[in-house]
């Protein structure tokens, strides 16, 4: 076991929201990030007396939660939105609220491994009050105090691993996502990073829209931050190594042209 997943261990876990109750605490967490502490355009509180933040999408979703160990507080959220593989013309939020480049457009046959990466939050709690969050320990050296916040990874790490679990688990290939372009950037210091394919809008505050093909990041993670690789596939088992024969079966040509040449 490498350091970053000593760490990772250490301080989080990723909890699947398959339960009533789970998914209480995925809805309440987002009214609390969404409206309450962030107050992101286009989520007012009133519009959620029971303070749980819901939408027509959740249906077809999967969920996560990340449990900050520690403290056992729930700190982060997301959400796979999968296709309709019945209904494969139903489109996803991404095609709906904004425009894409030329050139870009998912068929039919991208579309049935297509999922939306979509309620990626994070308690902004958890950076406010690092102090009390991040410490296992109860030592009151400073040195030690620091260390320990440095070796804490950030909880969009803990939330990539959980969705990357849950695209092996509902055979998802690509991800379609309207992400703020800032998290964007941070999710690059892993590898993770997904490639614009539009212009950025305003839609719950400036989002650009993004799409990755799943086997392309795993080969950069691989080749560039092997470490992070081991994590998120926990050495291979979730998804091996060599991916050639998933490649093969299910990679449109114009899709991945597309992707590689915008890179």
């Amino acid at each position: 076991m490498n350091d970053i997943e000593a760490a990772f261990h250490q301080y989080f876990e990723i909890v699947t929201a398959d339960t009533e109750e789970l998914l209480k605490e995925v809805f309440n967490l987002r009214f609390r990030i969404l409206c309450v502490h962030n107050i992101i355009p286009g989520f007012n509180s009133s519009n959620y007396p029971e303070e749980l933040e819901s939408d027509e999408y959740d249906k077809r979703s999967v969920h996560i939660l990340l449990r900050h160990r520690p403290t056992g507080i729930f700190l982060g959220t997301a959400r796979l939105i999968l296709p309709d593989r019945e209904h494969l013309h139903k489109k996803f939020p991404t095609e709906l609220h904004t425009r894409f480049f030329p050139g870009f457009a998912l068929n039919e046959t991208s579309r049935q491994h297509t999922a939306e990466i979509s309620r990626f939050a994070v308690l902004s709690d958890f950076f406010r009050r690092r102090s009390k969050l991040h410490m296992p320990s109860q030592s009151t050296n400073p040195a030690h105090k620091r260390q320990e916040r440095r070796r804490c990874p950030h909880p969009s790490l803990g939330l990539a691993v959980g969705i990357i679990k849950l695209c092996a688990q509902h055979n998802i290939y690509y991800w379609l996502s309207s992400m703020d372009p800032a998290l964007n950037r941070l999710l690059g210091f892993y590898g993770l990073q997904l490639n614009p394919i539009g212009p950025s809008i305003h839609y719950h505050g400036i989002r650009s829209p993004y799409h990755a093909c799943l086997f392309d990041v795993l080969d950069r993670m691989h080749r560039d931050h092997r470490a992070i690789w081991e994590l998120v596939t926990d050495h291979g088992k979730i998804w091996p190594i060599d991916l050639t024969s998933i490649r093969a079966n299910w990679l449109p040509e114009s899709n991945t042209h597309y992707i590689r040449a915008s890179r």
